[in-house]
């Protein structure tokens, strides 16, 4: 096999970078990254010549490439199978294929109102009405991923999955926002953002010395 390739953006913020990342660094699996910093006069050089649109992730695999995070991480369950990148049962593979669709798709006031930003805390943030029901939602979801499926193990269906690679930057936007957690939840935020994979993933973040305007919350903050 050829040695897989994920062009990224800045830990920091690119939340859609860091899902595919986490799926390949839990599971230990072999790939270099090539990162490139957002919204800088050379990113548009620097994406150029991935079929991409301009935006990032993309994974590389010789001559292939694949872009999204949620097609990258269905290509990489695919090219690992050992990895189960989907649940075995079929049941809970369709309820998990149904909350990465609806990660994938929804939420837009908590993604306006709650950038990731991994070296930075917002005491005391106060999220609208349209940012508070995405977050009820969110939890919901755990919730009823932890109560039908979760027997197996502290992720959303048991094993690590998928699943909880599209809902990582959630957990990392709730630890940075202070959102308050139900039992459920805090042990499922505590299982993710305490995990070896996703604490070097912070680290490098706050190890960047980029700020990114467009992707700066508007609340006071203060270092993680």
């Amino acid at each position: 096999m050829s040695r897989l390739t994920l062009v990224i953006g800045n830990c920091n913020y690119s939340s859609w970078s860091l899902r595919p990342w986490l799926f390949l660094q839990q599971h230990g699996i072999d790939f270099e990254v090539r990162k490139i910093s957002l919204f800088t006069e050379s990113m548009g050089q620097e994406l150029a010549p991935y079929f991409s649109d301009g935006k990032v992730p993309v994974l590389l695999d010789d001559r292939l490439q694949v872009w999204d995070s949620l097609a990258i991480l269905e290509y990489l369950a695919e090219r690992f199978p050992e990895c189960n990148g989907w649940p075995q049962d079929r049941e809970a593979r369709a309820q998990a294929r149904s909350v990465c669709a609806e990660m994938h798709s929804s939420f837009p006031g908590l993604r306006r109102e709650l950038p990731m930003n991994c070296r930075r805390k917002f005491p005391g943030f106060q999220p609208s009405q349209e940012a508070l029901r995405d977050i009820q939602r969110v939890l919901s979801i755990w919730r009823y991923c932890r109560d039908r499926y979760g027997q197996g193990g502290p992720w959303l269906f048991g094993e690590f999955g998928i699943a909880d690679c599209m809902y990582a930057p959630v957990v990392m936007r709730f630890v940075s926002y202070q959102i308050p957690l139900e039992p459920v939840s805090r042990a499922y935020v505590d299982t993710l953002y305490g995990s070896p994979a996703a604490s070097t993933w912070v680290n490098l973040g706050k190890a960047e010395s980029e700020i990114i305007g467009e992707d700066e919350a508007d609340w006071p903050s203060e270092p993680i």
